[in-house]
């Protein structure tokens, strides 16, 4: 993240403060800009999230292309300096793959030139670590000059060359605005390209448990579940549930999770307290988020990393940033230019 530019610098508006609007804000005001943050408070699903940056074994279980890994690994490597900067803490692994299908994901982990080794029939790897992300997303509001602006955006409208956003509460104009608002549908007023960009977005509705039993020292994956640590507890996670939007926690669906955690644990953890949480995010149909210019001066993108917002959180605010600036994107991130969906 450079320190500073040789780019006129800008007022950015960004709406949404989950994981993307944020590494957005934090990456422009480290390049001197001027950035505010709107979004209505409260959860999201970046907060609900295990907040796992974990390039090696997402890649192996959605079977990545060694082109997907790469930009996942790149995304990875982001965080190093990004953390530092933000003041984010990151706890090392080693993520552990446990029960069926161990074989082929300690394949797929081997040929795509991620660590891996094995004890006994567990599958571990160094490349992946974790955040706390309630902790995580505080770092990185105190690591902006002003914290979020807690109103709801209404509408959108573009006025020569500044863009206005209406509120619940008043009126906010910028000279660049920045979407940031997961799953939700396309501000009334936004340009009917955007619009239609927006609209190839799937929210993806995924239910977390926390709890307050020590369940495991790092990530364990395995069919159906994993669990994580959280604090001085646990997680229990999650669904992809593509077309879901409801927010409140389905008991059945958490049956069905901690019965897949047990297994994956080699115990019953059906009996403890669990503290059911819901977050809805958003995916395109290439399963990677959108993150820059999409044509209309002034307005950029910063949505839908399926389940890999945190993973992806720099990388994004890094292509976001480019495009403000008008460089070129970096090759690893030009799979992310919502332009791509265009046509």
């Amino acid at each position: 993240m450079p320190e500073s530019s040789p780019f006129p610098k800008s007022e950015i508006l960004i709406v949404g403060a989950g994981v993307l609007g944020l590494c957005t804000a934090v990456e422009l005001t480290r390049r001197g800009h001027r950035v505010t943050v709107l979004d209505p408070g409260g959860a999201n699903a970046s907060s609900v999230a295990a907040g796992m940056i974990a390039p090696a074994l997402e890649a192996a279980i959605d079977d990545a292309t060694p082109e997907r890994a790469a930009l996942l690994r790149a995304a990875r490597a982001l965080w190093t300096g990004f953390a530092r900067a933000s003041g984010v803490s990151l706890k090392s692994g080693p993520a552990v793959w446990r029960g069926e299908g161990g074989e082929e994901i300690a394949a797929r982990l081997s040929a795509l030139g991620f660590a891996v080794e094995r004890q006994g029939e567990d599958v571990l790897t160094t490349d992946d670590v974790q955040v706390e992300p309630e902790a995580a997303m505080a770092r990185l509001i105190a690591a902006l000059r002003t914290p979020p602006v807690v109103e709801t955006a209404l509408s959108v409208a573009r006025e020569g060359e500044r863009w206005r956003v209406v509120t619940d509460k008043g009126v906010m104009e910028a000279g660049g605005i920045v979407l940031a608002t997961g799953a939700a549908k396309a501000l009334p007023g936004l340009p009917e390209a955007v619009a239609r960009l927006m609209g190839v977005i799937t929210p993806i509705r995924g239910q977390i448990g926390r709890t307050d039993v020590t369940l495991a020292d790092g990530v364990v994956r395995g069919q159906g579940a994993y669990v994580a640590p959280a604090g001085s507890g646990g997680l229990i996670g999650a669904t992809m549930e593509p077309g879901r939007t409801d927010l409140a926690p389905d008991l059945a669906v958490g049956r069905t999770l901690l019965e897949a955690a047990s297994r994956v644990m080699g115990r019953d953890l059906t009996e403890i307290d669990v503290d059911w949480r819901v977050g809805v995010r958003g995916a395109t149909p290439d399963g990677l988020p959108m993150a820059g210019a999409t044509g209309e001066a002034g307005l950029f993108l910063a949505l839908a990393p399926r389940r890999n917002g945190w993973l992806l959180g720099p990388l994004v605010g890094q292509a976001v940033a480019d495009g403000i600036e008008d460089r070129a994107m970096a090759d690893i991130a030009a799979a992310l230019d919502p332009r791509r969906f265009v046509a």
